[in-house]
């Protein structure tokens, strides 16, 4: 085979999974918003919502740390494939949930459910992130570019399903709106199934599963910071902010409960959109093309320390705030505006550094144990984030994300630069 049939070969193989992983994500983000928002007009509190995301991020921990594994053992498309059909079963089983049973039966039930799409939501992403790897260009920093755009282009993605969410509850409502994505998801599934190319590695007979954990430094310290990166991002984004803007937005009629709907769907589909743009235009804004990967590690430790000064402001407003005003609101929404753009490079950083450190033969295994970590934050910011709101507001909130980042910070310090 020619090296321009191979290019060729790679690149219709990674459009191949971007497409699949993309259609996967526009769910996910719909998803999320579906259940926030419907399950806290029937009354849940902020600690009971985040219940509701506890197993799913639970199932991600677990997910990532195995499928790894598997993926070396059988295969990256039998993950991808996996990770699809499964969040289909579970959009399918969602539907199911009937309003009058209990709101303990109700919590229990959905958090299974969750949990089913939180492993599906990290099966794709580990086969997708992993693929990455594999068919990037070497030269003209194409890793950076490639995962940049990945990354970027699936947050945009996930971003429009934090609106379709919030839209199609208001028009359509629970059911139909899940059942709705459960059959696109599905026919992007026969899609990839019948026209994935090949290009992905068919897996390694014998890995064996304690390979999974990485004997790098730099693995480990750069999936210790994601854990609290990714902490302090979730500690707000999950259920804190939404109910907030609530508070600030709705007038308790059906009316205003559509109109907030809408508005704080848009909020979190915009920050998302131009968080993944920021992302995907990292190495542009990094010069990624032109610096050595030494001095795109030191500028990680520079991009951390910056982003824990934008919660620690907020923190402050919030402080001296009496409680949710529109003057505090403008404030929380243009700095969590800014904090998006600041850990978009860092996020995009991370997903570089930890392909760039990684060896090809064991890419899923250690982009799964970054992952793991990265899950294990989300897990950590998702419970933080009810308790911390429904405690002491948004200022004990804010000042939880602060303390993550700046642990995040410190872990980034380790890392040291690797030859090539």
């Amino acid at each position: 085979m020619t090296d321009t049939s191979s290019r060729a070969e790679g690149l219709s193989a990674y459009i191949a999974v971007t497409a699949a992983y993309w259609a996967f994500m526009l769910t996910d983000g719909a998803l999320r918003m579906l259940v926030l928002l419907h399950f806290h007009t029937l009354g849940f509190s902020p600690v009971q919502l985040a219940y509701l995301f506890v197993l799913y991020e639970i199932a991600g921990v677990v997910t990532n740390l195995s499928a790894g594994w598997i993926a070396a053992r059988f295969g990256l498309t039998s993950t991808l494939y996996a990770g699809l059909g499964l969040q289909v079963l579970a959009l399918l089983a969602l539907a199911q949930l009937d309003p009058d049973w209990a709101v303990g039966a109700s919590v229990v039930f959905v958090m299974v459910v969750q949990g089913a799409s939180g492993v599906a939501k990290d099966l794709a992403k580990m086969s997708s992130k992993s693929a990455v790897k594999l068919l990037a260009p070497a030269e003209d920093g194409g890793l950076f570019r490639w995962v940049a755009l990945l990354t970027g282009s699936k947050n945009m993605v996930k971003g429009a399903g934090f609106l379709l969410g919030a839209a199609l509850l208001a028009t359509l409502g629970f059911v139909w709106a899940v059942l709705g994505m459960a059959a696109i998801l599905a026919a992007i599934l026969l899609t990839v199934l019948v026209a994935m190319p090949p290009g992905l590695p068919k897996g390694r007979k014998g890995t064996k599963f304690s390979e999974v954990f990485s004997k790098s430094p730099n693995v480990n310290w750069l999936s210790a910071a994601r854990v609290f990166l990714f902490g302090a991002r979730d500690v707000w984004f999950v259920v804190g902010i939404p109910i907030y803007f609530y508070a600030v937005l709705s007038d308790g009629t059906t009316a205003g409960n559509r109109t907030a709907f809408f508005l704080i769907g848009t909020f979190m589909a915009v920050w998302v959109i131009l968080y993944g743009l920021v992302q995907a235009n990292a190495p542009r804004i990094l010069r990624a093309k032109i610096r050595p990967s030494a001095e795109l590690v030191n500028a990680a430790r520079g991009w951390a320390w910056s982003l824990a000064m934008v919660p620690l402001l907020l923190t402050s407003a919030a402080m001296l705030s009496d409680g949710p005003t529109i003057w505090l609101t403008g404030i929380v929404v243009a700095g969590l505006l800014v904090f998006g753009a600041i850990f978009a490079v860092n996020s995009s950083l991370h997903s570089y550094l930890i392909l760039s450190f990684t060896k090809a033969e064991r890419v899923t295994m250690d982009v799964g144990f970054y992952y793991m970590a990265n899950a294990a934050g989300r897990l950590a910011g998702t419970l933080l984030s009810g308790l911390t709101y429904q405690a002491g507001g948004l200022p004990a909130m804010l000042g939880t994300a602060t303390v993550m980042v700046g642990l995040s910070a410190i872990m980034v310090t380790f890392l040291r630069a690797e030859d090539g």
